[in-house]
């Protein structure tokens, strides 16, 4: 096979601005509108952090760097073509196959752009992307599943966390502790006690998502020197619905660490890599405001969005995929 090798970056998708948050959830839903009280809150939480949707923009950013970093910025032909595919909103994954495939590319590595597994969230992109292959063709393609404990992942997000604990005033930080969060979801027990993804079963001995958060947790720690009451993990914006979900929620975690005697609480929003909603509201408002009454300081580390030295660890991470996969992109003409 002669030609680039297409990078299929995929996300979750966002609204793309007030009018549409009733359509984004319904597809979220899989086709169940959200309540009229439930939309109305939606909105209310849109509103206070401005009304902004920025996952799109920064999502665009992140694979059009990617693309320049993987080819090594030169002014040859590319070796590596990114294209953009949202799980529940505009260019829809299936979209990004066929724009690939309408360029002749044949071979292809996805890559989500969070850095843990589940069955619940990783696959279901896949699944999407080899449908879309299946029924209108389209690119051989191999998949980047994980990159949670990468050096590269690991070593950035100590640089996050460590800038976010200098931002603390002194006294705030000599006490301080991070919690490392991911994205909560919905879980089933099983008769021994143990917790998995409700939908998932695909992991065997254990599952393999809230591992997944605790092995970045346990990196990140190991590299800064943080003691067992100095970290933690915890999760964030559960959904409305009846069922259990990974807990204990961040809001929890935060009070327990006031109880402690903590003077400050770090949040590192490990699971995601762009700011949205559960950034920007759940963290810098609700999370903030639970510290706040607690009587502790709050901080977070910053998303890394398009930052060179993130596009730097996505493009590590998909060239090592590739080369496992022995698969070597053709060079410049």
């Amino acid at each position: 096979m002669n030609g680039p090798i297409g990078v299929l970056v995929m996300a979750y998708g966002t609204a793309g601005g007030p009018d549409d948050v009733e359509r984004y959830y319904t597809d979220i839903r899989g086709g169940r509108p959200p309540t009229p009280e439930h939309l109305r809150d939606l909105q209310e939480r849109y509103a206070a952090i401005g009304n902004r949707f920025p996952l799109l923009r920064i999502t665009e950013r992140q694979a059009a760097a990617v693309e320049r970093t993987l080819n090594g910025g030169g002014r040859g032909g590319p070796a590596f073509r990114a294209y953009l595919g949202m799980k529940h909103s505009p260019p829809f994954i299936p979209q990004g196959v066929a724009r690939m495939r309408g360029d002749g590319i044949e071979r292809a590595v996805g890559i989500v752009m969070a850095p843990h597994w589940s069955g619940m969230s990783i696959e279901t992109y896949v699944e999407r992307v080899e449908r879309a292959v299946a029924q209108d063709g389209g690119p051989a393609c191999t998949f980047v599943r994980s990159f949670h404990d990468h050096p590269a992942f690991v070593a950035f997000l100590g640089d996050r966390v460590a800038g976010a604990l200098a931002r603390l005033a002194s006294a705030e930080r000599e006490g301080a502790t991070v919690i490392f969060s991911a994205h909560s979801l919905p879980v089933r027990t099983d008769p021994d006690g143990r917790q998995w993804c409700k939908y998932c079963t695909l992991c065997e001995e254990a599952c393999r998502y809230p591992m997944g958060l605790g092995e970045t947790a346990d990196l990140v720690a190991a590299r800064l020197g943080l003691d067992a009451e100095a970290y933690s993990t915890g999760w964030q914006s559960a959904g409305r619905t009846a069922d259990p979900w990974f807990g204990p929620p961040v809001e929890d975690v935060i009070r327990a660490a006031a109880d402690r005697g903590r003077t400050a609480v770090v949040v590192c929003s490990a699971g995601f890599v762009a700011d949205h909603l559960e950034i920007l509201y759940d963290l810098d408002i609700e999370a903030r405001r639970v510290a706040r009454e607690a009587g502790i300081a709050f901080g977070r580390t910053e998303m890394p969005n398009d930052d060179p030295a993130f596009i730097e660890v996505l493009a590590a991470v998909i060239r090592e995929h590739l080369a496992a996969e022995g698969v070597a992109a053709a060079p410049p003409p």
